[in-house]
């Protein structure tokens, strides 16, 4: 197509703009029913996002058929938007992104999204879903961490199927050649053998694309505890570069009691290549998020789901 030429920008926009177009009739279908039974459904959106939103949410509801939404508001949705997510969502309670206090940690980069996690999941299971997801299938991993309150996080990948290991363990496994450069999950991950041994900390490579946080668990200290390893690892010029957040997000959950990992054949990150007929959730993550026109061909099928059990 002509698009490809496109600076990447422009071809972005046209790409989603195209999209939603594709996936409009989301709007056609039930809205959500809340309870308040333990579960929080919880994402930052903005209003360049609410119909895939509406997409990724709705999936995964008529998965668990429980819980209840709450958004963080990246300070741009209008009334419009909140009025949409009022009538399909159950009037959620939606938090400003603004209000949230970060106190010693980064502004920006997701971070509000997780210290409003951790600062609020004291009684209630907290799921992080992010805005570019789609749910195609039973989720009984999901269903174990949530009746069983362990948290669980989607992978980065097969190689992270090794499970939570000690953070100098994870660093001689996975760059033996030492620190790297480049990218701020490469420099902090490459360094963590250089953090305080002592505390046995752990860490998975993890995406907080699809998290669960159990009930109860750390809030603020273990994860300001890291940052301040992560500061001294990499300056702190560049701690509140995009990735810290994740980061931060997968050694939370490496370090909670027996959690779960999501196996990464059926809940996977989508790099433009097909997946297993099995697959049970796919994230649309990046440059690929429109490749072969998969993300908008698996919304149709979750749209036709959801108007079909009306």
């Amino acid at each position: 197509m002509l698009t490809r030429h496109l600076p990447y920008r422009w071809r972005r926009k046209i790409e989603t703009g195209r999209h939603d177009r594709a996936i409009r009739a989301i709007l056609n279908t039930p809205p959500i029913r809340p309870a308040n039974d333990g579960l929080v459904l919880f994402s930052m959106i903005g209003t360049a996002v609410v119909l895939p939103y509406l997409v990724a949410v709705k999936s995964l509801w008529h998965q668990l058929q429980r819980g209840r939404v709450v958004l963080l508001d990246d300070g741009t949705l209008t009334a419009s938007d909140k009025a949409t997510l009022a009538l399909h969502c159950g009037d959620p309670e939606i938090i400003n992104i603004a209000s949230v206090d970060t106190g010693n940690f980064p502004r920006g980069g997701t971070w509000e999204r997780l210290l409003t996690i951790l600062d609020r999941r004291t009684d209630e299971y907290w799921i992080q879903l992010d805005s570019d997801t789609v749910t195609v299938g039973p989720l009984p991993e999901v269903e174990q961490a949530i009746q069983t309150n362990r948290s669980y996080t989607l992978l980065g990948g097969p190689d992270a199927e090794v499970g939570a290991l000690l953070l100098s363990e994870f660093t001689h496994r996975l760059y033996r050649d030492g620190l790297q450069d480049g990218h701020i999950q490469s420099r902090v991950e490459s360094g963590m053998a250089t953090m305080r041994a002592d505390l046995g900390w752990r860490y998975i490579r993890g995406c907080s694309g699809f998290a669960g946080f159990a009930a109860g668990n750390a809030g603020r200290l273990l994860a300001g505890a890291f940052l301040a390893e992560m500061t001294r690892l990499v300056g702190p010029e560049d701690i509140s570069i995009w990735g810290t957040e994740q980061i931060t997000s997968s050694f939370v959950i490496a370090n909670e009691m027996s959690p779960i990992l999501l196996p990464s054949a059926r809940y996977l990150n989508h790099w433009g290549t097909p997946w297993e007929s099995d697959a049970s959730f796919v994230h649309f993550v990046g440059t690929h998020r429109y490749d072969n026109d998969a993300y908008a061909t698996e919304s149709r099928k979750v749209i036709a789901t959801l108007q079909n059990a009306a």
